[in-house]
């Protein structure tokens, strides 16, 4: 049924003072007006980012027992409770667009949702946790300082804690990576060998091409996103080359070359095919992590009982009481 002519006038007015607000850099409030696809684009992706910091505790974790010193392993525990803590601002975020965050876990378990690409390729080495901290989570930050002046409050506002402690992270990671660089031949070795793999999955990180982005046209409009992928994707390799070659690490691009007209770092194509393949569920390690997520769900079922139960009781006390 067609809508009557008075509410889609009525609909019309509402966008345009809604664009109208985007336009003169406004923040988005969870009870202002919204379009519902604005509000669509949000739940996906920030729960896709919320999913992401969840999931990426699982290669790091991997590594607290193993970590080569008690310094290392207060650290890299820091990190990963850091990361849980990513998650939870986020899907509290998500919330304030009427979504509850059980709904979106379960999208997660059964593997209907997304989440970076770069969390189902393995960590062999000890070097992975240097070179993730500064190529991973300097792909992020690069993402999430953008994103903390992004349109809807809620988001914006819980990128600016997230932004500090990525940058904590990255510093961890780019020390891990100088100590190695400066170690013996077979530390250094290890660690080039962590920078050949990630570094093709780090550039991915910032989603497909421009041309093939069915989402940023949109995000851009709504200033949901400040800037695109490729742009994000250039402004990081303009950051890292200098850093790479501070510590005299080789980045895995023949093409990769610096131009003076443009200032920027010109790089070779990115294999999108392999972007596609993992983002499908077919990535190395893309089975092994749903599993691990699903073991910890079902693991700590306990917990969320005895917790329900806890606030039941507190409910009854409190009413009994009134």
């Amino acid at each position: 049924m067609e809508q009557p002519i008075t509410a889609q006038a009525d609909e019309s007015a509402l966008v345009a003072a809604f664009e109208a607000r985007i336009a003169a850099g406004e923040s988005i409030e969870p009870k202002d007006w919204m379009p519902e696809r604005y509000r669509k684009q949000l739940v996906r992706m920030m729960s896709q980012h919320a999913h992401s910091e969840v999931v990426g505790m699982l290669p790091e974790g991997n590594w607290i027992t193993r970590a080569p010193s008690l310094r290392r392993k207060m650290s890299l525990i820091a990190k990963v409770q850091d990361e849980a803590g990513h998650g939870l601002y986020i899907y509290c975020g998500t919330e304030t667009l009427g979504v509850d965050r059980h709904e979106l876990l379960e999208q997660l378990l059964d593997g209907r949702a997304k989440y970076s690409s770069i969390f189902n390729y393995p960590t062999l080495s000890w070097a992975d946790m240097g070179v993730i901290g500064w190529l991973v989570d300097g792909a992020a930050i690069v993402n999430q300082t953008i994103l903390a002046k992004t349109s809807y409050g809620p988001y914006a506002r819980a990128m600016v804690r997230i932004c500090k402690e990525e940058n904590f992270h990255k510093r961890q990671g780019y020390e891990i990576c100088a100590t190695l660089a400066n170690g013996t031949p077979a530390q250094r070795a290890m660690l080039q060998e962590a920078v050949d793999r990630i570094w093709w999955p780090a550039l991915m990180m910032f989603g497909p091409s421009d041309t093939d982005s069915p989402n940023s046209a949109e995000l851009l409009k709504w200033r949901v996103k400040r800037k695109t992928n490729d742009e994000l994707r250039q402004r990081f390799v303009n950051l890292t080359v200098p850093q790479a070659i501070a510590i005299g690490l080789t980045l895995p691009d023949p093409d990769l070359r610096f131009d003076e007209s443009t200032g920027n770092w010109e790089f070779g194509e990115i294999d999108w095919t392999e972007f596609f393949q993992v983002i499908k569920g077919e990535g190395p390690c893309n089975r092994e992590r749903l599993a691990a997520r699903n073991q910890a769900h079902a693991d700590g079922a306990w917990v969320r009982e005895a917790a329900a139960a806890h606030a039941a009781k507190q409910q009854r006390s409190s009413t009994q009481a009134a």
